[in-house]
């Protein structure tokens, strides 16, 4: 069933709360909208409501994680991603053991517009060098990814989506940190996505079969540190990589890839990312307008393989 991964988030947080006593969640005055209110009803005494002051919020979710809580300090993903200089000293520099989680990002946050709108926030994050950035593609893959992080150590951003996602994974799914997944074989080109956008890949490599093209579909729910080997097996498999996510074209998930491809002498590599602040629409439009859509994908593999 679709569900939103902040709902997803929201669910295995309050969940997980009972078995990690260590677990505090801190949140700027949007606990409904981050679902950590599931979290707050059920351990009030574990969750610090800090008002609209997201940088306060990571300053004392630093300190609380270097006196051997385990922080989740939420908040919109451009709001908190705003405070880059206190998540940069206070999160970074300390490596202290936050998870910064980022929801409602990209533009298909749909009607609420760009003011709310988080397109660069991942590459704001890969520039902190300790910094691990996942962004899982639905609802199982959130819950396991949160699993996760109770045990992981070190600085990390999450990021969600307000819309629902369509389930890729099964039921049974197991996440493995750092590792990309493959969902579709194919020997013509390589799809890789993460987020919110993944199904759109899904989609684009059915259209593309049904021209007689395979793509290989890769998600990639660990942006940082990204799975290389899984980068350059594609790139040797198939004629090149496509890249799609829902976030600016620089800095992100493409630019990862190319780095990677262009280190080793592989590609070619084609990126499929927001080029421009957006505007309010329903996600499903505002995927086609700026070119995230699975019509899209499948333009841009096509121009690749000519």
């Amino acid at each position: 069933m679709a569900k939103a991964s902040r709902l997803a988030f929201g669910e295995a947080l309050a969940r997980l709360g009972g078995e990690h006593p260590e677990v505090v969640v801190l949140d700027a005055d949007l606990s409904k909208s981050t679902m950590t209110d599931l979290f707050a009803k059920k351990y009030p005494e574990r969750f610090f409501e800090m008002g609209i002051a997201e940088g306060n919020m990571v300053g004392v979710a630093a300190g609380m994680a270097l006196a051997g809580k385990v922080p989740f300090c939420c908040s919109f993903a451009c709001f908190v991603a705003g405070r880059f200089e206190q998540i940069r000293m206070s999160v970074g520099y300390n490596r202290a053991n936050v998870r910064i989680v980022g929801t409602h990002a990209g533009i298909g946050i749909g009607e609420d517009g760009y003011s709310q709108m988080a397109t660069e926030d991942i590459a704001c994050m890969r520039s902190i060098p300790n910094m691990t950035v996942l962004q899982p593609a639905d609802a199982v893959e959130t819950e396991r990814a949160v699993e996760y992080l109770i045990r992981h150590r070190g600085p990390v951003f999450l990021r969600l989506t307000r819309q629902k996602l369509e389930d890729i994974n099964p039921s049974d799914y197991r996440f493995e940190f750092g590792r990309g997944v493959i969902l579709k074989e194919g020997g013509d080109v390589t799809l890789v996505a993460t987020g919110g956008v993944v199904w759109e890949a899904l989609k684009a490599a059915e259209a593309l079969a049904a021209r007689g093209v395979t793509a290989r579909v890769v998600n990639v729910h660990t942006i940082k540190p990204l799975d290389e080997d899984v980068i350059l097996d594609s790139a040797r498999r198939t004629r090149g990589i496509v890249t799609v996510e829902d976030h600016g074209i620089h800095g992100g998930l493409g630019s990862a890839v190319a780095e990677v491809a262009a280190q080793a002498g592989v590609g070619p590599v084609r990126r499929i990312g927001v080029r421009d602040f957006a505007e309010s629409g329903d996600p499903a439009g505002l995927y086609r307008k700026y070119g995230l859509s699975g019509e899209h994908v499948v333009a841009e593999a096509e121009k690749l393989l000519r």
